[in-house]
């Protein structure tokens, strides 16, 4: 099985996956529009920031597996994967720690102007008097839109410096905050009227586009903080910018709507250039310690797909499908006794949604569970229990 890095990962993981018998290339130089010519002999495609279209997976035959080394998916096209039966993963919660670090270094060289002042210093001017304003974090409230692994660590992070957590998640029960020691809110307009910084740690979806709104950001207070480090889009930015330059707000920001394409050295984003905006480079999972574990999790994705065919972290399976009935199948485990039965069933026009077979100490016996979208009519029942070599059949509606 062949396998492209299209994007690179630690020498220590290329020398792990080519231990598993796999033939490796890396080549981290490969753009977008490299991909969309067509991966001819590759079976799995890792990627990092490197955008996986439609175009890509048409031309690749043989590819069975994208990884993406990191947790959004969003730069891959994850429907037409699905639609031509090809796995996507991720290794989510890898980088948590790190980009959890950077959204409190950004709020604290937001709320102590850090980057204007050490920019003085390196100019020769001292200015301590420009600098004696900051708020400061404790009793602070913290908003935090979503509550997975990224912001569960940032709140951790918060209330060692004895700021006030709430959160907004549509997975967050009130039980759930209440042991966590959070603020439950039902709403992200409820929990940016309870906060006075808010930060962003959900993934992008079309559902989480733009998920602090105009409405959103209205219900801050005057002189609020925003931080992002999920992904450009995740905030209106025209209304950002009014409270910017209006409301006293101000931002620390990692992520863009409008982020330069890999090489690209110039950012026209007017929210980035923006003087009440700290910004960082899009490197919120750029740690050493960060990569490490996002490559070590690429290997477990990869180790157990060549040696069970199960792909760890996938997106793209249906999470619901049409299957209503479930025949559980105990048969000798013989050459063509499921060839059979599935036989049987294409004949009774009835489709196998999932199947899975499992064999008993000895080897002799085997029990089969096939899951279908309709119900099979007894002839067709009659005629699996006659089949040569099985031992039994039921029947169970789902």
């Amino acid at each position: 099985m062949q396998v492209l890095f299209a994007d690179r990962l630690p020498d220590w993981a290329q020398e792990q996956v080519q231990g598993l018998g796999l033939q490796v290339s890396m080549r981290p130089e490969m753009t977008a529009e490299d991909l969309d010519q067509g991966l001819e002999d590759v079976q799995v495609l890792v990627v990092r920031s490197t955008r996986v279209t439609a175009r890509c997976l048409q031309s690749s035959p043989n590819l069975m597996l994208v990884i993406r080394a990191g947790a959004g998916v969003n730069t891959i096209d994850v429907s037409e994967a699905a639609a031509r039966g090809i796995h996507v993963a991720n290794t989510p919660g890898q980088n948590a720690a790190a980009v959890a670090e950077l959204t409190l270094g950004l709020l604290l060289a937001v709320d102590r102007r850090i980057p204007a002042g050490a920019s003085l210093l390196q100019e020769g001017t001292w200015n301590k008097k420009a600098f004696t304003s900051a708020t400061g974090l404790k009793g602070r409230k913290l908003g935090l839109i979503g509550w997975g692994r990224i912001a569960q660590e940032v709140a951790a992070r918060a209330q060692a410096f004895s700021m006030e957590v709430h959160a907004w998640s549509r997975s967050l029960t009130a039980e759930d905050a209440h042991s966590a020691g959070i603020g439950f809110h039902p709403d992200v307009t409820s929990l940016c009227t309870a906060s006075d910084i808010v930060s962003i740690h959900v993934a992008m979806t079309p559902e989480t586009r733009g998920i602090l709104s105009e409405e959103a950001i209205a219900a801050l207070p005057d002189g609020a903080i925003v931080l992002n480090t999920s992904r450009g889009g995740m905030i209106d930015a025209s209304a950002l910018l009014h409270a910017l330059d209006h409301r006293g707000f101000r931002a620390g920001l990692d992520v863009y709507d409008d982020e330069p394409s890999a090489g690209g050295n110039e950012i026209t984003d007017p929210v980035a250039r923006h003087p009440n905006v700290v910004g960082t480079h899009h490197i919120g999972a750029s740690t050493h310690q960060a990569q490490d574990a996002v490559a070590a999790e690429v290997v477990r994705i990869l180790t157990t797909f060549t040696l069970s065919g199960e792909v760890p972290n996938c997106v793209n399976l249906a999470e619901e499908t049409l299957a209503h009935w479930q025949l559980t199948i105990r048969h000798f485990d013989r050459v063509g006794v499921l060839a059979g039965v599935l036989d049987v069933l294409k004949e009774a026009h009835i489709n196998v949604q999932e199947m899975d077979n499992t064999i008993f100490a000895g080897g002799r016996a085997a029990s089969c569970t096939i899951r279908m979208d309709s119900r099979p009519d007894p002839d067709t029942l009659q005629s699996l229990e006659s089949r040569e070599n099985i031992l039994g059949i039921q029947l169970t509606a789902l």
